[in-house]
């Protein structure tokens, strides 16, 4: 299956998804060895692909765990700038992020996945009270999480600031 990532003349379009997989307090998130942020479980959707699709698919790959969607938290429109984090062009990203229920053995979680850049990636499990603290992205994370409403939350990232619609 093909990503929906495409170029365009100043840079990339990328349509992903997020998988927001909370449990006692803690919020799983991924690390890749080559760059100093953690970042969300999930990645790019694949084309023909519905976004609910898309965020199984890719939480199992990265967990070998089985989820559920619970819901859709957060919609970003993400503007990433050129040599932001090691970037080498501009992305203009649209993000969909589901938060997740188990279904599967959430113990028996593991790696299995690859970066993009094909350096090692690890889980995490973050405590949401610490999150502030910590270099991650998505950025608003950091306050949305521990405010967690039945409401759809719609985010846009553009020249470095994050602010809600």
């Amino acid at each position: 299956m093909t990503d929906i990532t495409f170029r365009a003349d100043n840079g990339y379009f990328i349509y992903k998804t997020g998988a927001i997989i909370i449990h006692e307090n803690k919020v799983l998130m991924v690390k890749n060895e080559n760059f100093p942020y953690y970042y969300t479980v999930g990645g790019r959707a694949g084309f023909g692909e519905t976004s609910e699709e898309a965020v199984l698919r890719e939480a199992y790959e990265e967990t070998n765990v089985k989820f559920e969607i619970d819901r859709l938290a957060f919609i970003h429109e993400n503007f990433i700038i050129t040599d932001l984090f090691g970037i080498d062009s501009a992305h203009h990203e649209i993000g969909l992020y589901y938060l997740m229920k188990q279904s599967g053995d959430i113990d028996k979680i593991k790696c299995g996945s690859v970066g993009a850049d094909g350096g090692e990636e690890s889980l995490h499990w973050l405590p949401l009270d610490e999150l502030s603290d910590l270099h991650l992205f998505p950025v608003f994370y950091k306050t949305e999480l521990q405010n967690l409403t039945d409401e759809v939350r719609h985010f846009i990232t553009k020249d470095g600031n994050t602010y809600r619609v």
